[in-house]
């Protein structure tokens, strides 16, 4: 018997799509993932797993954990009767920390629209029949890959890959902080994070920017940006919290330190739609397009997308979790339309 509803994913979009479709009686069965953002991640939640403090979510007048946000959202979506794909179909006890380490949240491998109900295939080739589907799958910032990155990213550290999601935290006030890229979002970016840092250091692997030339100049006038050109990072360092970035240019090969109280990479995000095999229309950079950009509708009717994965733009998890409840919302009338309660 075919599902209502799945939703694939589970960060603000997913959770939040759930918690409505939940109440909608709609019982959604949802496919949470493991993190792509790091391996050595157990549980699944998109890049808010990889935030210690978030502060500018509502409702939290002190800040929360980007992990303890994301169990707060999901034992919301299970209260309500919300289920997650998992090895033994439990839906897990998520008031008890340790519950989801005891097996595995199950991933999406791919679809096929070209049918009705759609079908969803898990990594175990179990396939799934849906009515409707709500894809949330997020896009993944796009990381250096260099040694000590990850663990400071992960442990709250002084690493990240959101300037406005962490650029106001007291760890980075009056620091030197660097930001990695040289596109328009890494100057966004410097420039968002002048008015908490004593100086910001854009580090660019080219001897110019790639950023449009008005975002270019308000990088060269901003007395507290300097640019460090033809750099490229090679290694975070510090323990527990960074000290500093090693760096090598790349015409000379020389190797220097730069110390630093915090590293924010901006050279970009992949939204996860490659599982999606070309069935839904997609733009330029792989995002999936919807249908009215004021609604959720995608391409197929049917299948609806929040989060993340249609945004890049704004990326924070308040306007995910926005869209998420749109998708849910949009997702439950479709459904009425058609008998399907």
């Amino acid at each position: 018997m075919a599902e209502k509803l799945v939703i694939i994913g589970s960060g603000p979009a997913g959770w939040t799509a759930a918690i409505y479709a939940a109440r909608a009686n709609l019982q959604p069965l949802v496919f949470a993932g493991r993190p792509k953002t790091s391996p050595s991640l157990l549980l699944p939640g998109g890049q808010l797993m990889l935030t210690t403090e978030v502060e500018n979510f509502p409702g939290f007048p002190h800040g929360v954990t980007g992990p303890k946000l994301m169990a707060f959202m999901e034992q919301q979506a299970v209260r309500f009767g919300a289920r997650i794909r998992t090895d033994d179909g439990r839906t897990p006890d998520v008031s008890d920390p340790d519950d989801g380490h005891s097996f595995r949240y199950h991933d999406c491998k791919a679809v096929d629209l070209s049918c009705r109900p759609f079908k969803v295939i898990d990594e175990d080739d179990t396939v799934v029949e849906a009515h409707a589907l709500i894809i949330a799958t997020g896009a993944t910032a796009n990381w250096l890959g260099i040694p000590g990155e990850q663990r400071l990213a992960t442990s709250g550290g002084g690493v990240s890959a959101c300037a406005v999601c962490d650029g106001a935290l007291p760890a980075f006030r009056n620091k030197e902080l660097g930001v990695v890229g040289g596109g328009d979002s890494a100057v966004e970016e410097a420039t968002y994070l002048t008015k908490f840092a004593s100086k910001v250091y854009i580090i660019h692997r080219r001897d110019q920017l790639r950023a449009s030339r008005i975002m270019q100049q308000r990088a060269m006038d901003n007395p507290k940006i300097e640019i460090l050109w033809n750099k490229v990072p090679v290694e975070v360092l510090g323990e527990k919290q960074i000290e500093g970035v090693r760096l090598k240019d790349t015409k000379t090969g020389d190797v220097s330190v730069r110390p630093l109280g915090g590293l924010f990479m901006a050279i970009g995000h992949t939204p996860a739609t490659a599982f999606l095999g070309g069935q839904l229309e997609l733009d330029e950079k792989k995002y999936i397009r919807l249908a009215d950009p004021y609604r959720s509708m995608t391409s197929v009717e049917g299948v609806f997308a929040a989060g993340d994965v249609v945004d890049s733009v704004y990326r924070q998890a308040i306007t995910a979790a926005g869209m998420g409840c749109k998708a849910a919302l949009d997702a439950e009338r479709w459904l009425a339309e058609r008998g399907i309660h």
